[in-house]
């Protein structure tokens, strides 16, 4: 069972032309709601395509947004753990893309902001915790704790990019990350190879956008390859190869494998317009694996 904490958010998607500059105003071509959030995503991701059982915890709030979120996580047979924050708006994410697929995102953070340590359920039968950046500090270092003493694999997305504690990082079995975050978190700028060497995690990954990925697994280094496709729409794309990445190694799929199954349904969810709306189911996959 893996067990994803994080967050969940409603998404106001706008398409536009191109992404407005500083002090722009884009004349938007269409407007649509979807059920998002890097926690919630990566949740519906582990069960919809990397068919592993799996529970979320996220905080909402009492308001017809959380409903929203709700239905997407269950209809992805993903098990619920809500923390209820009755003062609190449900998150919001207002999301612009572009013809070329491209997005700008700003999250209003609302009921997420209020994950608190105690939340923790318990972890007897969890073999992979995965966590991100959208949650208080605080709650992801007390989480990876505790994950830590009960023998759990703790798997750190950081994203949204930030300035982490160095105390995280030794806590982290699994960390993932954009070449950017990469960069920032090793203090490198040389190359990624460079970067991935520096830091201490067992395993760290780099997602590369069209040049698809690199990971370093206990001094072994392996490079999967982009499927090329023509991107409609970005969103949750990363997120969709955290959670089908642990899905598969939760399941005993070898490195290579694990990460060529990942950015398979990466791609795919580049096809379709929103996050959890995106996210391909695993039949779709292997299909799309047979045909590459």
């Amino acid at each position: 069972m893996i067990l994803v904490a994080g967050s969940a958010n409603v998404d106001f998607v706008v398409r536009a032309n191109h992404i407005p500059r500083p002090g722009e105003t884009v004349l938007g071509k269409s407007f649509q709601t979807f059920a998002g959030g890097k926690g919630a995503n990566q949740a519906v991701a582990c069960s919809k395509a990397g068919g592993a059982s799996t529970q979320l915890l996220a905080a909402m709030g009492a308001d017809e947004h959380a409903s929203v979120i709700e239905a997407s996580v269950k209809a992805a047979a993903v098990e619920l753990l809500p923390v209820r924050v009755s003062n609190q708006p449900t998150g919001a994410a207002f999301i612009c893309v572009s013809d070329d697929g491209e997005n700008a995102i700003t999250v209003a953070p609302g009921a997420n902001a209020y994950l608190l340590p105690h939340h923790l359920p318990d972890l007897k039968e969890i073999s992979h915790l995965l966590l991100q950046l959208e949650t208080p500090l605080d709650t992801i270092i007390a989480f990876a704790q505790a994950a830590k003493k009960q023998g759990v694999q703790v798997v750190l997305n950081a994203a949204p990019a930030q300035a982490m504690p160095a105390e995280i990082l030794p806590l982290i079995d699994i960390l993932i990350v954009n070449e950017g975050e990469l960069m920032a978190l090793a203090d490198e700028t040389r190359s990624v190879e460079w970067a991935l060497e520096k830091l201490s995690c067992q395993s760290v990954v780099v997602t590369l956008g069209a040049r698809g990925c690199l990971a370093r697994h206990k001094g072994t280094l392996y490079e999967q390859a982009a499927f090329p496709i023509q991107a409609i729409d970005t969103t949750a794309a990363g997120d969709t190869f955290c959670g089908v990445l642990v899905a598969q190694l939760s399941q005993g799929a070898s490195w290579p494998a694990a990460l060529r199954v990942a950015n398979a349904a990466s791609a795919l969810t580049c096809l379709t317009l929103g996050a959890q709306s995106s996210i391909p189911t695993g039949l779709e996959v292997a299909q799309f694996l047979e045909n590459h």
